[in-house]
């Protein structure tokens, strides 16, 4: 089955086409908003939806060229349909129904999570679904920060989530604090380098049980909070006041990343303490960062938990994971969705 995906939830434009079983990757394109948004300090809706109307046509015919199928090979598509941004979202959906509608093959909705789930089952050497499972899954990206229990391909459970800022807006933020450029993990990670993370303290974000009334069956061990350690940074470069010096840039940088990533390992390690796990994986754009896979790569070895990693280029957004989710889910889909797919700004993982 040749499957072709499309994947426009955020500020990433992405095209591609895979094949199963495998999942193979064919081809997998993608455009980065990254320089346009810069200016901005962050993600601007509306200047997103209309850089994905503008670069997705290009896209699709180049993937088809460099996977080198041609137009009547393709036996689905696959289109991410939410969570993510409503304007970008609509973008996507809209092409994919209009191909499904040239090309007269099924067209199947994506949930942009299970997307980030699923990629590492992509590249040469990623392991099966079926000998992975049962799998810890730490989601941490841009807009979403998560754990995730997977049963199996299409059988997921939240363990816990951020109630506020996930791991890469608590990055963005604190590298506007320091005066570093947009997006704040790779400035940071840059930064921190040569820095002592043990020169600054910031706190880990520990979570209340009342904090947790509108999350029914999460535990607050489970569950993140990035609030405070931004506050503790800006009081900390209030106290300081004035620019810091290179030397405290690094201290802090350092000190600040440490303690985003050890909340996060906190939590996997609660985690691990209450269910037995095949392996544990951390998916997202924020485990492209060197510092955190260090850091997982330590706890996979003092678990003896087998970790699964992305390859970096499957980390950030991309259609490579949103193709290979449907390839990887098809023989449980009865049926495509076809015109009645609609966008899901909002879309819990595990809700259908």
């Amino acid at each position: 089955m040749v499957v072709l995906g499309i994947e426009t939830s955020c500020d990433e434009t992405s095209v591609a086409v895979v094949v199963s079983p495998g999942p193979e990757v064919l081809s997998n394109e993608v455009y980065s908003q990254i320089a346009a948004h810069q200016p901005f300090g962050g993600v601007v809706p509306e200047l997103a939806a209309r850089r994905h109307v503008d670069v997705l046509p290009g896209l699709i015919g180049k993937a088809i060229h460099d996977a080198d199928v041609g137009w009547e090979d393709l036996d689905a598509l696959a289109v991410t349909a939410g969570p993510g941004l409503a304007s970008s979202l609509l973008v996507g959906v809209s092409a994919a129904k209009a191909l499904a509608l040239r090309l007269k093959v099924p067209l199947y909705p994506v949930n942009h999570l299970e997307g980030h789930v699923c990629s590492v089952f992509l590249g040469a050497n990623a392991p099966r679904a079926e000998e992975a499972c049962p799998m810890l899954v730490l989601l941490v990206t841009g807009g979403h920060t998560c754990l995730i229990a997977v049963d199996c391909i299409g059988g997921y459970r939240m363990l816990g989530q951020t109630l506020d800022d996930a791991a890469g807006e608590a990055l963005d933020k604190g590298a506007s604090m320091l005066g570093l450029p947009y997006p704040g993990g790779p400035s940071i990670e840059k930064a921190a380098q040569g820095g002592d993370p043990s020169l600054f303290a910031f706190p880990r974000g520990r979570v209340q049980g009342s904090s947790l009334r509108h999350l029914a069956g999460m535990e607050p061990e489970l569950c993140f909070s990035y609030s405070g350690v931004k506050t503790s940074l800006l009081y900390r470069l209030r106290d300081l006041g004035a620019t810091p010096a290179p030397g405290q840039l690094a201290d802090l940088a350092a000190g600040y990343q440490e303690a985003v990533f050890d909340a996060l390992l906190l939590r996997v390690e609660a985690a691990m303490d209450r269910a037995a796990y095949a392996s544990f994986a951390c998916v997202g754009g924020v485990a492209r960062n060197q510092c955190l896979r260090g850091k997982l790569l330590a706890l996979s070895e003092s678990r003896d938990v087998p970790l699964l990693l992305a390859q970096p280029e499957y980390c950030t957004d991309n259609a490579a994971m949103i193709a290979a989710t449907h390839a990887l889910r098809s023989p449980t889909l009865r049926q495509d969705t076809g015109f009645a797919c609609d966008v899901r700004p909002v879309w819990p993982l595990g809700a259908g």
